[in-house]
């Protein structure tokens, strides 16, 4: 729907672009084979994708050919959120299409994966070598007595090892399950614990700004605390040799086989992801074999334009959902570039060289990377040749108007610039790229096919133009199967259905304007979302509230206006503790090596007390909106505070940033 009001677009396709998108193609084929509409463009598709779902899934898993081993029943025997039964009766395996491509002798020797690491040199992994790394690890895995359903884990970093490993995983029908290596033992125990996984694969190290980075005592630490591991497997990514009691990845990976796919329920669990809550042990994230394949082959293949010919890059470490997203690419036949290392190594330009040396088509990136290049005047369509480029696509925070200008100054003026935003939780996007709509500042340009999204108000009235909560109405097949340990569901529903039962709340603030194209406005909930990586407050409380000094802490993350996050820490001190430069740094030390780097705070305040619920809750997101400059009335319900007088400290500096 367009108005007078429409603004001017930043950027629109031509007719050629238009004509020449898979999308274009798909829909004038589900027109003719499912009734879809064949005129009015993407809105008329996305419209007739909600009203006529499962005739829309059903149309996305043929015209992607899925193999489906035994066929399916019913495409959606039960629509209920949470609990929707995908493809009933169905069987097949992940593994199988991301390796199709390797079938065809034509693109056997083809790129499959081109590695990266800090010196920019990109080593391409053949798609047959691909594919029989896969078949030997999966036969080795089998030998190892992993079956059907046990949890494999990876302390890896974004290397081809950690590919193989995911898809020979899949292939046996295990569960994969993985955290980046710059995560210290307690992130991972708090992680792993939760799953027992049988096989843990790991590297000894990794390379990140120029430096080494020895986890081989981190190593050691995880084996310590996960009782239920049989093997693990030692990739010496800093040359080391294999510790006692370990298998040696190249034994693992030597033989020639030709891989074995087990065909397991469409709704079999693939892998498990990590999303912090605000209380408690990080949300252990089970989403399935089924669902992702078709979500991302959708969100891939249609929405990303992604074909053979493509080449998929986005700046990410195997602890981020976006690394399975990039991973799934080769599902459309996409060589993937993985890179590995620091994304402003040895200047700020890096990932842009890494585009250009890998002739990337689709570029994906943060929101804070763009604004960094930016604040230190990269110049990057001046300095490389990024004429492979077609879209620069980001996620992590909301891209800033100023984001979007200096892309299609600084990068090209024909570009297709896609803000996208979703969700660990279904491992894929609510709103963001279509290839044949325009791009207008500041906006995702709508939301995706089969995503029925809207912006409701606190009492579930949909909201066109103003602010609301972001709600997804329908289901989608990559949502959660469940949560790991919530045999009864009851965590899974409080995470999404509390506030509108039935209906998926996200936790973050959208306007959905009147053309059709979505705002995100960051988080309406307390989770810590910083580059990307989510981590809950409580995780950070349990770390910082070890040391002596400190009695609580109450931990905050604000998406700023100009891109920024800003993450301060506000701690009351223990009787006669004084916060000096040692206390300081012994605090960011804490966050640095137990949990993250990325979330060390930008300042830490010393506050006379930490408020609370009168049940005793820190609240978090009245002191979130204080500080965005919500005035103290509105922010707050007073009734249910324990010491109103400790508010208007936050309301107070909240106004200084403001005009500051």
């Amino acid at each position: 729907m367009t108005s007078a009001s429409t603004p001017q677009p930043l950027w629109s396709p031509g007719p050629e672009r238009i004509a020449a998108a898979r999308i274009t193609a798909f829909q004038a084929w589900a027109a003719e084979r499912f009734g879809a509409p064949a005129a009015g463009g993407y809105p008329a598709l996305h419209r007739w994708s909600v009203d006529e779902l499962d005739i829309f899934w059903q149309a996305v898993a043929e015209w992607f050919d899925v193999r489906f081993t035994t066929p399916y029943e019913s495409v959606l025997a039960d629509r209920a959120m949470p609990g929707a039964r995908w493809f009933t009766g169905a069987t097949l395996n992940y593994a199988e299409h991301a390796l199709r491509a390797a079938e065809d002798p034509a693109r056997a020797d083809e790129a499959a994966l081109l590695h990266v690491d800090e010196t920019h040199e990109a080593v391409p992994v053949t798609w047959a070598e691909l594919r029989r790394q896969v078949g030997a690890l999966s036969a080795e895995l089998r030998a190892l007595g992993v079956r059907p359903g046990d949890r494999v884990s990876g302390y890896l970093p974004n290397i081809p090892e950690a590919v193989t490993a995911l898809l020979a995983t899949a292939a046996v029908g295990a569960v994969w399950t993985s955290c980046a290596p710059d995560f210290g033992a307690r992130s991972v125990l708090d992680r792993f614990q939760q799953v027992e996984p049988v096989v843990l694969f790991t590297v000894d190290g990794y390379r990140y700004g120029g430096k080494e980075h020895d986890r081989r005592d981190t190593v050691a630490e995880l084996r310590a605390e996960l009782p239920s591991l049989r093997a693990v497997v030692h990739i010496p990514l800093l040359g080391t040799d294999a510790p006692e009691g370990t298998l040696a990845w190249s034994d693992l990976t030597a033989a020639t086989t030709e891989p074995v796919f087990e065909a397991v329920p469409f709704d079999h669990p693939l892998w498990v992801l990590y999303s912090s809550g605000t209380t408690g042990l990080p949300k252990a994230i089970v989403q399935s074999q089924g669902g992702i394949l078709l979500e991302h082959l959708k969100q891939l293949g249609l929405h990303c334009d992604l074909g053979p010919e493509d080449r998929f890059f986005w700046y990410t470490s195997t602890g981020w959902m976006m690394w399975n997203f990039l991973v799934s690419g080769l599902l459309t036949g996409t060589t993937v570039v993985l890179y590995d290392g620091s994304p402003g190594y040895p200047d700020t330009g890096a990932q842009w060289r890494i585009a250009e040396r890998t002739k990337a088509t689709l570029y994906g990136t943060s929101a804070a990377y763009v604004m960094a290049c930016r604040k230190a005047e990269v110049h990057p369509g001046r300095d490389f040749d990024l004429s492979a480029v077609k879209c620069v696509a980001t996620t992590g925070s909301p891209l800033p108007p100023d984001g979007f200008r200096w892309l299609h100054d600084e990068v090209a003026e024909d570009l297709w610039i896609a803000s996208v935003s979703g969700g660990t939780d279904v491992c894929s996007c609510f709103a963001g790229a279509v290839p044949t709509l325009p791009v207008h500042i500041g906006e995702l340009q709508a939301a995706c096919l089969g995503t029925d999204l809207q912006a409701w108000d606190p009492s579930g009235k949909p909201l066109v133009g103003e602010v609301g909560e972001l709600v997804v109405t329908n289901p989608m097949p990559s949502m959660p199967i469940h949560f790991w340990n919530d045999p009864d569901g009851s965590r899974y529903r409080d995470s999404y259905f509390e506030m509108f039962p039935g209906v998926w709340r996200h936790g973050d603030w959208i306007t959905i304007t009147d053309h059709g194209s979505v705002v995100i406005h960051g988080r309406s909930d307390s989770t810590l979302n910083r580059q990307g990586v989510r981590m809950g407050s409580a995780d950070i409380y349990e770390a910082v509230e070890r040391l002596p000094e400190i009695k609580e802490s109450l931990v905050i993350g604000l998406e700023e206006p100009n891109g920024g996050y800003w993450m301060p820490l506000f701690v009351h001190l223990a009787p006669g503790a004084t916060l000096d430069d040692d206390l300081r740094a012994r605090v960011k030390t804490t966050i640095r090596e137990q949990l993250s780097p990325r979330h060390v705070p930008d300042e830490i305040i010393e506050v006379p007390a930490i408020p609370h619920t009168l049940t005793g809750k820190r609240i978090e997101v009245p002191v979130k909106r204080l500080l965005q400059g919500t005035p103290l009335a509105k922010a707050v319900n007073a009734g249910s505070v324990d010491n109103l007088d400790l508010l208007p400290f936050y309301e107070e500096l909240g106004r200084t940033r403001a005009q500051g």
